[in-house]
């Protein structure tokens, strides 16, 4: 598993250096950078299947709340096992296969994330938000199936606050009593990492601490960003700050490969996937023979009818069947020396087949899309190097297009302004030769104004 961590005072950029800004890509936080990373090595992959999930939730007040769910409101509950560690109970997760739909979700999450004024940051994070990437992939190594997980939980605290400094009062003043608290149990646990003598590591003090606890002391790789601010008022804050990443940079964790878990959800996929065709195979194997109508020309030139029997499968038969009774509709409504009770029992049976065929029809139908859609949550590595490298041929074009257009825009613009400014001059008189030395040396002065410096 990978963890990275990002902590400091209020107002010192912690949540910009995580997300970046949104609207300019060179600003591109480690969020966004991350998942272009993961989709990337996924493209360069070949004969490895992926599934990549997403899940967002925030800590506020000491209340779990999922940043992805309709009732943002709503608290969840931490479970531990021996499998998958200390997990979030119920929380969402959604099944992504690009960067943009993984950065769909983080924006969503972002949107019901709490923020506030405080006199510190206009738009202070009163949460602390942990973003979770899950990757599961298989590789076929002879005849078996090896499955690997990871998870990449990226981790924006909110930054401690002090009263006398950020003003907080009422709600904001309870929120930051909060935040203190629980980076203060962070604190604790690091310090209990790092202090040989100690036995009990105090992970229960927070739900902050038992959600990082794999991160900080267990099967992962951890990386801790620490945010300074550069101004002397912020002296104390920023001290502090440095001895708490010196003594974090401390802790040494042992990660493993997570390799044939028992929960991976790729695995339940592959399964379910397997079953579905077997399902839909054994619906449309063959073995059903019907008779068709055949016109043949005979030796003598005559044109004859006669029916064959041929072998088809299931699809094939019910179509089949459908169009005999269509046909057997047809003849019984023609057929005057039918009474009227005769025909509706004989038209109520043909009606009951047919719905029976329907029904088989629509059910084979409903296990063709749930297959297709299993199957499109499921990235194959490398299947995608094609199409995004037309996809980079086709944008190189366009904006190479748009060049030349801008390119013939500005000649254009320039031999428009030219040709005004020699409309200009043949109509201008001057009354003396000395208003013509000033004009034209008014436009030497702007035509120089105008010429980039090198």
């Amino acid at each position: 598993m990978g963890r990275f961590l990002r902590t400091d005072k209020t107002g010192t950029g912690k949540t910009y250096t995580m997300q970046g800004n949104p609207s300019n890509p060179e600003e591109a936080g480690v969020i966004p950078n991350s998942f272009q990373q993961i989709f990337e090595h996924i493209k360069q992959t070949k004969g490895i299947q992926y599934l990549v999930r997403a899940s967002y939730l925030e800590i506020y007040q000491e209340e779990i709340r999922d940043l992805l769910s309709k009732d943002t409101k709503k608290r969840y509950e931490l479970k531990e096992n021996a499998d998958s560690g200390v997990t979030v109970k119920d929380l969402s997760s959604f099944v992504v296969k690009s960067v943009k739909e993984i950065e769909h979700v983080m924006n969503v999450g972002n949107t019901n994330r709490a923020t506030a004024y405080t006199d510190m940051n206009e738009r202070s994070s009163r949460s602390h938000a942990i973003f979770i990437t899950t990757i599961e992939c298989c590789e076929t190594m002879g005849t078996e199936n090896h499955i690997r997980v990871g998870k990449l939980n990226m981790v924006d605290l909110a930054g401690s606050e002090r009263q006398s400094k950020t003003n907080a009062s009422g709600e904001r003043f309870r929120e930051a009593t909060k935040i203190n608290l629980s980076l203060s149990a962070l604190g604790n646990v690091i310090h209990a990492l790092v202090e040989d003598k100690t036995n009990h590591i105090p992970y229960r003090d927070s739900k902050l601490t038992r959600l990082l606890q794999d991160s900080l002391g267990g099967n992962s790789r951890t990386v801790m960003v620490a945010n300074i601010g550069p101004a002397d008022y912020n002296y104390d804050e920023t001290i502090t700050t440095l001895r708490w990443a010196n003594r974090a940079k401390n802790i040494k964790n042992r990660p493993k490969v997570n390799e044939d878990p028992k929960d991976a959800l790729l695995r339940q996929f592959q399964n379910e996937i397997q079953r579905l065709k077997k399902i839909l195979e054994n619906k449309t194997q063959g073995g059903h023979r019907i008779k068709r109508r055949v016109r043949r020309v005979s030796e003598t030139g005559e044109e004859e009818e006669f029916s064959e029997e041929e072998t088809v499968d299931r699809e094939e038969y019910i179509k089949e069947q459908q169009k005999h009774l269509d046909e057997e509709k047809k003849k019984i409504s023609e057929n005057q020396s039918l009474i009227a009770e005769e025909k509706q029992h004989l038209m109520g049976e043909l009606d009951y087949r047919a719905r029976q065929l329907m029904e088989e029809a629509n059910a084979r139908d409903a296990l063709k899309l749930k297959l297709q859609s299993m199957q499109s949550k499921l990235i194959n590595g490398g299947d995608v190097l094609q199409k995004t490298a037309k996809m980079e041929k086709e944008l190189k074009e366009k904006q190479r297009k748009i060049e030349e257009e801008k390119k013939k825009a500005d000649e254009m613009r320039i031999d428009l302004r030219a040709k005004e400014e020699k409309a200009k001059e043949a109509k201008e008189t001057f009354n003396s030769l000395q208003a013509e030395v000033a004009s034209k040396t008014k436009k030497t002065d702007e035509t120089f104004s105008q010429t980039p410096k090198c």
